[in-house]
Parts: structure tokens; C-alpha cells; sequence
């Protein structure tokens, strides 16, 4: 059965995954997220089949048996301090994740045509860019996006958003191929920083039409470990609750393999990048080195 396109955390999680969502669950033809939560000393053993995937790390390190080699990634304590290193892994490769403290791991796929390498990255291939201004101020982690990367479909990157900002704002879309768009099916894995108190923290998403004949509408509340599956129409914005810092990992894939992202902005909140002029980034930015 088909997922709806607001994927309540726990809702796909089984074993020692917390969330497990091929292209065909999500209904569509490339992408896929699963994210492995381990406690110390704990595996998870992965098929590729015919997708492709990277092993990147949320929380904690591990190491990745992929063939006939041993990956060690020294990952992170938290995706809202730090960024990672991190493992492509190509389709028809068997690999085990093992976590000897322990940990979170998200494994975003889609399905590729070309045959690459098992291939390590450290952070320095991590492309971190400030986007916006004032309180439409985030955070950009490319890990297979803009940074020569080599993929045959799978472009992923992470975004972090203060506590009170917008982002991906203004709404995009990319649904269709032309000069200045390429069509990608998108997934949105949310965590959001709790409160110090302990308590749950909480942000908004908004997906919607750009074609009346193509109808989808999202507007809800996100909790941590929450996912958004966005098949088309414009998305964004993505806001952080005042008080709660927001984490998304956006995978994307399509049937072109340029590995463009091209996304044009619904014209009629446009204009709202012409007001960012003059304003400076959110002091609270970068969040993560």
C-alpha cells in the first residue's frame, strides 16, 4: 500500500530500523530512506539490490563491512553541532553496519542505472553554505549535491533551521524537465531539537500544487523522526517552532543522472528574496562545523 505523503514517526519502523521507505512504498520510481537505530554492539545488515545508498551518520560512528573491505566513519554526536563523514554504497553490494557506542544512521537510496565504487568521504567533501537572511536564515550540508560527489541518481543534503526561522522558503518545486528545472522525487526526514526541559519540540511543512489538475495539499505539524514525501507541487515552507531548532535530510532522485538540482520558486512569493538585501544571516549560523 502506497504511503501517505506525511509519514508520522514509528509508522514504517520495524527491527532495528525507524524508518524504512522504498520507492515503491512511497509510489513513485527512485527514491528511498531508512534510518538504523542501533544500541552499542548492534548491526543491521543491508542488500542494495538494484539501489544505491549512502551510510550517513545522525549520531554516533560505526563501522561498514561492503565487499571485501572494512569503512570506519568516526560520524558525529549530533546532526545539530556537528557534520559527518560518510559512505556511498553502490547497488548489488551486500554491507553490515555495525555501531560499537551505538547510534543513528540514515541510509538514503535511490535506484541507479550505473555501477560505482564503495567510496568514503570525509567531512571536507562537505559542502556548508549559509541560505537566506534575518529569519529566513538555515543552515545547507551538501553530501551528494553540488560537491562532485559522483552518484548515478541520488542527491542528498541536510538543512538546519534555528528555532523561529523559515526555510525552504520561498516554496520550489521541481516536478518536470526544462532549462531551469529538473524533476525529483524528495523526501523530508525531520528532527527537531527538544526542549531544555526534555519535552517534545515541533515545526511546520507545507506542500501544494502548482498545477490544479495535479492536486496534493500538506500542511502539518512536524515531530522528530517525522518524514514528508513530496511526488510533486511546490514545497516550503519548512518552519522551526520558536524555542526548537529544526533538522531535515532531503533525499532526491529522478530520472535524469546529470545530478542538477534546478528548482524555480512559485512566482508569487518570489519577491522575497529581493527583501533579504541588506539583512545579515541568523548569528545563530552555521549550527554545525
Amino acid at each position: 500500500m502506497t504511503l501517505d505523503i506525511h509519514v508520522p514517526a514509528g509508522t514504517t519502523g520495524h527491527d532495528r530500523l525507524s524508518v524504512d521507505i522504498s520507492a515503491a512504498d512511497a509510489g513513485w520510481d527512485f527514491s528511498g530512506l531508512r534510518v538504523a537505530v542501533l544500541a552499542a554492539g548492534e548491526s543491521v545488515r543491508l542488500e542494495t539490490g538494484g539501489t544505491e545508498l549512502l551510510v550517513l551518520p545522525l549520531a554516533g560512528g560505526c563501522r561498514i563491512e561492503a565487499g571485501d573491505r572494512s569503512y570506519d566513519l568516526a560520524g558525529r554526536d549530533s546532526v545539530f553541532t556537528q557534520i559527518t563523514d560518510y559512505l556511498y554504497v553502490p547497488r548489488n553490494t551486500v554491507c553490515t553496519v555495525t555501531s560499537e557506542g551505538g547510534g543513528r544512521f540514515a541510509l538514503p537510496s535511490a535506484v541507479a542505472e550505473r555501477d560505482l565504487p564503495v567510496r568514503r568521504f570525509g567531512r571536507e567533501r562537505v559542502g556548508v553554505t549559509i541560505r537566506g537572511a534575518g529569519d529566513c536564515s538555515r543552515q545547507v550540508n551538501n553530501y551528494a549535491l553540488n560537491n562532485d560527489v559522483e552518484t548515478s541518481h541520488l542527491l542528498v543534503t541536510e538543512v538546519l533551521t534555528p528555532g523561529g526561522n523559515w526555510s525552504s522558503y520561498p516554496a520550489h518545486k521541481h516536478e518536470e524537465f526544462s532549462e531551469v528545472e529538473r524533476e525529483l522525487e524528495e523526501i523530508y526526514y525531520f528532527e527537531i531539537a527538544p526542549s531544555p526541559t526534555g519535552g517534545p519540540g515541533f515545526g511546520l511543512h507545507r506542500t501544494y500544487a502548482s498545477d490544479p489538475e495535479r492536486p496534493i495539499d500538506l500542511c502539518v505539524e512536524v515531530h522528530d523522526g517525522d518524514v514528508a514525501l513530496v511526488p510533486h507541487g511546490y514545497h516550503g515552507p519548512c518552519v522551526a517552532a520558536p524555542g526548537y531548532d529544526m533538522y531535515y535530510l532531503n533525499v532526491m532522485a529522478g530520472p535524469e543522472e546529470d545530478l542538477v538540482w534546478l528548482a524555480p520558486d512559485d512566482p508569487a512569493h518570489h519577491w522575497i528574496r529581493g527583501t533579504w538585501e541588506g539583512q545579515r544571516p541568523d548569528p545563530r549560523l552555521p549550527m554545525a562545523h
